[in-house]
């Protein structure tokens, strides 16, 4: 696991890429605030606005809790931000923002649909304060549409987009994706679009509303099922590890559980039967092309793992790999985030904090040449960068004491 230095040392040298770039995080639970944290990871200022009171709910209600208020979720959500708590339902809170709008480049909110343009903080209202701001609107069905005021999560973005129908094995219940797919795709897909229109905005001056969907995001993943159904007019359908543009390429049972394998072109199919001693199959005409290989799927695997069974899944994925065949074993978390692969590409990190110590971190997914992402910042406490924030807005204790007194920073 990689320690990562948060003081001065991780930001000598060239500056990150979007150093300077002020952001303000107006979102809870995971695709917004997992968006506005791959900014931060790149050296944007990222100011996280939270309710009083409790802050965002994964602070403490989501995921496991640690022995402060938060949760380890929420701490591997919101590294290399600041929190600023403010009342966004009071006048005093929203004039802070404003203030903080008048300075920033890039909002992004994940509330429900008309929920920022009732507290007088839509769009429209914003663009005029700061023309270059960029406004991105996160949610589960998007801003237009008749399905736009549902309440939108992961889980529904899933089963109505069509990803859920072809996942899971062909007879069998409902079967979710087993990590947040709509979540994760639509903070990628929004934090793409938001620095495309950040850039635009640097060239015209005038920024946009990015409005970003779980449901759109998890539509954008169906390239081969829904292509598949366009040309052919046949309802895709759940195959369980299988592909349906190619067989074999799978989890294969062997004598000690599973391993995945692809033999995936004709090539490393005559190179996967000679390997593992089962010639007759290159004479077999079910198994002659890669389509009659897939019109013949339950044969060709009971076929292969007849010989698959006789021996464990390492022998097999270290005998397939040193032929040239794609295999791999399939791994555990546990085994995952332990492999030497998963600790030499630095895929957990344990960073400091200040009330729970040290606190592991998944690492950064992509990694920079010239100017590697570092912590520079602990996930924040709730409200711990009040003070701070407001002192570079210019707000002394005498205007902040007003301010509090009309429920600026009060639940």
């Amino acid at each position: 696991m990689t320690k990562h230095d948060t003081g001065a040392g991780a930001r000598a040298g060239r500056p990150l890429p979007l150093a300077g770039v002020k952001v303000l995080d107006i979102c809870q639970v995971m695709a917004g605030p997992y968006a506005c944290m791959l900014l931060a990871d790149l050296g944007a200022d990222v100011i996280k606005v939270e309710p009083p009171g409790g802050g965002d709910q994964t602070r403490g209600a989501m995921g496991f809790r640690m022995k402060g208020d938060d949760s380890l979720g929420f701490l591997n959500m919101n590294r290399n931000k600041r929190s600023l708590t403010l009342n966004l339902k009071s006048e005093a809170g929203k004039a802070v923002l404003l203030r903080l709008v008048e300075q920033a480049d890039i909002l992004v909110e994940n509330y429900r649909p008309g929920a920022m343009r009732r507290l007088g903080l839509g769009y429209d209202v914003l663009k005029e304060i700061n023309p270059r701001l960029v406004y991105t609107s996160i949610s589960g069905f998007g801003q237009t549409g008749p399905w736009a005021d549902r309440p939108g999560f992961d889980l529904m973005a899933q089963a109505m987009s069509g990803v859920m129908s072809v996942t899971g094995y062909p007879g069998g219940p409902p079967v979710k994706a087993g990590v947040p797919v709509a979540d994760i795709g639509c903070a990628l897909f929004a934090i793409y679009a938001t620095l495309s229109a950040y850039i635009g905005a640097k060239n015209s001056g005038l920024g946009q509303h990015v409005d970003a969907a779980l449901f759109d995001s998890a539509m954008a993943f169906s390239i081969w099922d829904i292509c598949d159904y366009w040309g052919t007019g046949v309802e895709p359908q759940p195959l369980g590890t299988s592909n349906k543009m190619t067989a074999p390429y799978q989890a294969m049972a062997c004598a000690d559980g599973y391993f995945v394998m692809g033999a995936n072109n004709q090539k490393l199919w005559q190179k996967l039967c000679t390997l593992i001693g089962r010639p007759e199959l290159l004479a077999d005409g079910r198994f002659a092309t890669i389509s009659l290989r897939l019109a013949n799927r339950p044969a060709l695997e009971q076929e292969l793992e007849r010989t698959f069974r006789q021996q464990p899944k390492d022998y097999w994925v270290g005998t397939l790999l040193e032929a040239g065949i794609p295999a791999g074993p399939i791994l555990t978390y546990p085994q995952a985030f332990g492999s030497e692969h998963a600790k030499a590409r630095g895929m957990r990190m344990e960073i400091d904090h200040p009330v729970e110590g040290t606190v592991p971190n998944i690492g950064f997914p992509v990694k920079l040449s010239g100017t590697p992402q570092q912590v520079r910042r602990h996930p924040p406490l709730l409200g711990e960068h009040n003070d701070e924030v407001l002192a570079e807005l210019g707000i002394g204790p005498a205007a902040r004491a007003a301010l509090e007194a009309n429920g600026a920073f009060a639940a």
